[in-house]
């Protein structure tokens, strides 16, 4: 039940920042709402049990991505130039999306259900291989390396990839600058 009570909290918070990100024009407002969206949203993966994409979301959503914009922000003007036409259509799209997905979400299994479909087809497999076929005693880790390899593979050269983008932007080894410098030199 407490569970239950926190993804609620956490979920009104989710939706608190969104509406804050939609209804601002300060970009550098939408970048750090933006970075407390994705540690909300760290927070609620781990609430559900869900470490792993809490700590990519964390470290991608949160602090890469953020950087990464904060540093693109430096060529950009401050504002966000007022809308110069409706956005009736797609507000109407998001809302159906939005009560679809609420919709599937109701066919779904209850949390912790044995009968679902994750316990009965997936899970004995991984328990039952994790000690006697693949030697590993350690289900976790079974999962982790032997099922998902190549997928903890993607994640960890995803995250590397950002971290040095963020690194050469840091650095400010851009076209821009070399350029400056170079016409600099030539003047």
């Amino acid at each position: 039940m407490t569970g239950l009570i926190i993804n609620i909290f956490l979920m009104c918070i989710l939706l608190v920042i969104a509406v804050m990100v939609v209804r601002t024009g300060r970009l550098f407002a939408v970048i750090v709402m933006s970075g407390a969206y994705s540690l909300i949203s760290a927070a609620f993966f781990v609430n559900l049990d869900a470490v792993d994409v809490a700590f990519t979301e964390a470290a991608v959503g949160a602090g890469v991505s953020s950087v990464l914009f904060l540093a693109a922000m430096a060529y950009l003007p401050a504002e966000e130039k007022p809308a110069t036409h409706n956005n009736l259509a797609a507000f109407m799209i998001c809302g159906i999306a939005g009560l679809l997905l609420v919709a599937a979400t109701a066919h779904l299994p209850a949390i912790g259900d044995p009968t679902a479909p994750a316990h009965t087809h997936v899970a004995p497999r991984y328990l039952a291989e994790s000690g006697d076929v693949l030697h590993i005693p350690n289900v976790v880790t079974t999962v982790l390396a032997s099922y998902r390899g190549f997928d903890t593979l993607g994640e960890t050269i995803v995250v590397f990839t950002a971290g040095l983008g963020v690194l050469l932007l840091l650095s400010g080894f851009t076209r821009t600058r070399k350029h400056k410098s170079r016409t600099k030199d030539e003047g």
